[in-house]
């Protein structure tokens, strides 16, 4: 928490008002408090403020036209609004136009507390997060790390601490979840910034050259070696290396990396001699490693070696929050590279891509705006210029009005399709969902699978009701 965290409460019930303000300024808060939005906005025009707590409520203006107001001078001022109105549907139109959070009445203020104090937690993150930009310098900026959400501020917070030092880190995440950018933010991080940054990636290279591609060969070292050639490690003296998809390397290189990794040194193919390296070694993966060491693919020695520090990238359908930043983002990237004139997204274009999923994270949501952009006949993206596999997506259901209910329905959901995309091998569906296997095996017991989890038929809210109902009913 900041050490001056300034909070404006708004409510035109003087009793409310009075309550929440003296509850907060005993917690130690500066507070002000204003008897009407119109008052607030004023307010807030002379001065700066890192909360506003208003309520929904309120005679000619209400919390959700002063949080609009607001946000067209400040889009970053959080704002939590009080309703008494505790739906589904309000919390949802409140989140979608910008409230980082919302409360019902009556208002539980040990709540309100917990909640104040994780918008401080997110402005602390927040500001290292600038700090971390900041260091990158504009020459080294990287333009694809977006993102608000609690989980990408952790990561960048993560990145912010491990840059400085010479540990190695192994970073984590599904395909398509930006490990590339996170290799080069830290770096450029480094005190290693103005040296070399050699990307290697070990799937995209056969077996048969990925040796000398790492370490460079003698001349006459195998047929057509008719040069002797640096290595991929030797370029990257002074400065890192970044191994991407490592869990793809032979067992017989990882040898070679591990006594790199100790004694920083090892030798071409070809020749005898060991070649004396100074780098900091960077590695990625989407595969699970743990599950490569049980099968004996992978040494356990070199895992302990490279896992010093470990960023696990979150997938897009865990940072939801982010999307429209990376929307508008990739709209105005693309719109640009290709000379078009484009404002942005119909409101049905726009839904329809904060519902997808997106399996393919960060790369599929880029590869989906840049063929829109590209498509598109009119000054905005519309339905029709998305592909029809995401204008398809099936929806959620809104009307729904349990949040437990519609909660578990999505997670059922998303588990049978994980199950089925890996034709029920649980390792693989557990980590596609970013849960344990032992989280898993636990969900299918609640929501009554059976054992063949990948037949969609296995889910008894599939099932037909003569299928699911008991026998002896």
């Amino acid at each position: 928490m900041p050490n001056r965290f300034h909070i404006l409460v708004v409510d035109d019930e003087p009793a409310q008002r009075e309550v929440i303000s003296g509850f907060l300024r005993k917690q130690g808060f500066d507070v002000v408090a204003a008897d009407s939005a119109e008052r607030a906005l004023g307010l807030f025009r002379q001065d700066a403020f890192d909360l506003i707590l208003t309520d929904q409520k309120m005679a000619e203006m209400s919390g959700l036209e002063l949080m609009q107001a607001v946000h067209t001078i400040n889009p970053e001022t959080p704002v939590i609004l009080i309703t008494a109105f505790g739906t589904i549907a309000a919390a949802v139109a409140a989140l979608k136009q910008g409230a980082i959070d919302y409360l019902t009445k009556p208002l539980n203020l040990e709540e309100l507390l917990h909640r104040i104090r994780l918008v401080g937690d997110r402005y602390r993150i927040l500001t290292e997060n600038r700090e971390l930009r900041e260091a990158l310098g504009e020459r080294h900026r990287i333009e694809g790390i977006i993102g608000e959400s609690g989980p990408m501020l952790e990561v960048l917070s993560l990145v912010r601490r491990v840059a400085p030092s010479e540990a190695t880190v192994l970073i984590r995440g599904e395909s398509g979840t930006g490990k590339e950018l996170i290799a080069q933010a830290i770096h450029y991080g480094s005190p290693r910034a103005r040296g070399p940054l050699v990307k290697v990636n070990c799937a995209a290279l056969p077996e048969a050259l990925l040796e000398s591609e790492l370490f460079g060969h003698e001349k006459g070292a195998f047929t057509g070696a008719i040069t002797s050639r640096q290595g991929r490690f030797e370029m990257a003296n002074g400065g890192t290396i970044f191994l991407d998809e490592i869990g793809d390397l032979p067992l017989h290189l990882q040898a070679k990396l591990l006594r790199v990794l100790q004694e920083r040194e090892y030798e071409r193919v070809g020749s005898s001699r060991p070649v004396k390296v100074n780098v900091r070694i960077l590695t990625a993966s989407h595969r699970p490693l743990e599950a490569l060491i049980k099968a004996g693919q992978w040494r356990e020695d070199l895992y302990y070696r490279l896992n010093v520090v470990t960023i696990l990238l979150p997938p897009l359908r865990e940072r939801r929050s982010d999307l429209s930043l990376l929307i508008d983002h990739f709209v105005r990237h693309f719109a640009d590279k290709n000379g078009k004139k484009i404002s942005g997204l119909t409101s049905e274009g726009r839904e329809i891509l904060l519902r997808y999923d997106y399996p393919g994270n960060v790369r599929e949501l880029e590869n989906i705006i840049e063929r829109a952009v590209v498509l598109t006949r009119d000054d905005v993206i519309g339905r029709g210029d998305l592909p029809i596999t995401v204008q398809e997506l099936e929806a959620i259901d809104d009307d729904e009005p349990n949040l437990t209910i519609a909660v578990e329905r999505l997670e059922r959901r998303m588990i049978r399709e994980a199950l089925a995309r890996f034709e029920g091998v649980q390792t693989r569906a557990a980590e596609l969902l970013g849960i344990s296997e032992r989280a898993l095996r636990y969900k299918l017991i609640k929501y009554g699978f059976r054992e063949d989890a990948s037949n969609p038929d296995s889910d008894p809210e599939a099932r037909s009701p003569q299928e699911s109902s008991d026998p002896q009913d």
